[in-house]
């Protein structure tokens, strides 16, 4: 693939807009042929939990059930963050196919890469 990008959301819930806008940056680099990872911090890590974004924007076009099944189809992945993981007490068997714990260190090392691009939501 030519490059990644990845894109970090630490939001939910708590924050539709900026969960809207990380999956359709994260799904319009994919659609470029990018590697995409969604790096997952703070409320961002229940992103990762499955059936969670059923509960964003219910009642908005586009849904984040929506938005999250196609970042997952085109082969999205996620790592999210231990720490915030295990501060909410979430358990790994809830995690959704594609998803990684993974610490600041593997974090650095992938945005410190010349074929990486970051964004964050």
């Amino acid at each position: 693939m030519a490059g990644r990008v990845i894109v970090g959301c630490s939001s939910g819930e708590d924050n539709p807009d900026a969960v809207t806008v990380a999956y359709l940056t994260a799904g319009a680099a994919l659609d470029q042929g990018k590697e995409v990872v969604l790096w997952l911090t703070s409320h961002g890590v229940r992103l990762a939990l499955r059936g969670y974004t059923d509960q964003i924007r219910t009642d908005k076009d586009p849904p984040g059930q929506r938005l999250h099944a196609q970042f997952v189809e085109k082969g999205g992945r996620f790592y999210v963050c231990p720490v915030c993981f295990k501060e909410r007490d979430l358990s790994e068997d809830e995690l959704v196919a594609g998803a990684r714990i993974r610490g600041s260190a593997s974090f650095a090392e992938e945005i410190l890469r010349d074929d990486v691009q970051a964004l964050v939501y």
